[in-house]
């Protein structure tokens, strides 16, 4: 049950209100926005909520138990600080959301409806959709430690203790020459060998994509060259010139781990654990 100032509900109560809906969004590297859809600008905690034309959300769906309520939210792309590279680059993705229902003409009578996360974005031309999930998805997802041959942990986080900063894991390069927004050759990475940075983290130093941080899906080494292949394509996209450091990756093998890190003292997978082929076999007449 919701809890209404004494104010905002009489407001409710008088028959003729001038209500609008807001959103805050909050991603996951700590920047916070509003949107409204009120035809002008509303502040209140802090935080300005943009009016955003266009913007239009379908009915809240509420289950019982533990179901997870939902809706949607869709608009153009019209926000300056709403843009399609951010919702490319996954800055959205898991982000806090917080939808309060708001006098217009008195922002401080307000109440929070719902909070939960964004979840899938669809995007068509200028215009997107975003799936806006309740808490309670949260709960349907699995949590705790999975039982397999392979290292669980992040490498170079707590749990694996890699030293990611060390030249011996990092190398610093420059691109040569563009194939796509996401494959590219490069200068300064001659002295690693082929798939040592495939499945590293590549940070871009420079240029538009400056700061950006994008999983690498492939390193190649050739005669004459040096290609990195990205998952997922840079913003801008990235031009000659433009620097970057590359750290390594890790597949989770426990033979990776031994003979690229040398820590198989942090190995967090189970490599001797029995395979489908043991568990279905059938025992032989002794």
């Amino acid at each position: 049950m919701k809890s209404l100032s004494p104010e905002f509900a009489a407001h409710l109560a008088s028959g003729t209100t001038t209500l609008c809906w807001c959103w805050r969004i909050a991603r996951r590297d700590g920047t916070v926005l509003g949107f409204t859809d009120h035809d002008n600008s509303i502040a209140f905690g802090g935080i300005t909520y943009e009016a955003a034309s266009g913007f239009t959300a379908s009915d809240i769906t509420d289950g019982l138990g533990l179901s997870v309520d939902n809706l949607e939210v869709a608009g153009a792309l019209s926000s300056a600080t709403l843009t399609d590279a951010d919702l490319a680059a996954g800055r959205y993705d898991d982000a806090r959301i917080a939808i309060y229902r708001v006098n217009w003409a008195d922002p401080e009578q307000r109440v929070l409806m719902r909070s939960g996360s964004i979840g899938e974005v669809r995007r068509t031309g200028s215009a997107f959709t975003a799936e806006l999930r309740g808490l309670a998805h949260y709960l349907q997802q699995p949590t705790g430690r999975l039982l397999q041959k392979t290292c669980d942990a992040d490498l170079g986080d707590a749990r694996c203790t890699v030293d990611l900063t060390s030249p011996a894991f990092r190398g610093a390069g420059t691109i040569l020459a563009l194939k796509s927004a996401r494959r590219f050759t490069v200068s300064g990475l001659d002295g690693f060998a082929t798939r040592f940075f495939s499945r590293g983290l590549l940070t871009f130093t420079s240029g538009v994509s400056s700061g950006l941080k994008i999983e690498v899906k492939a390193h190649t080494k050739f005669a004459a060259s040096v290609e990195i292949e990205l998952w997922a394509e840079a913003e801008g996209p990235p031009a000659s010139g433009d620097a970057f450091f590359i750290t390594a990756g890790c597949d989770k093998r426990f033979d990776t781990c031994k003979a690229r890190f040398a820590n198989t003292i942090n190995f967090r997978g189970f490599p001797s654990i029995p395979g489908n082929k043991f568990l279905t076999q059938i025992g032989g007449a002794s």
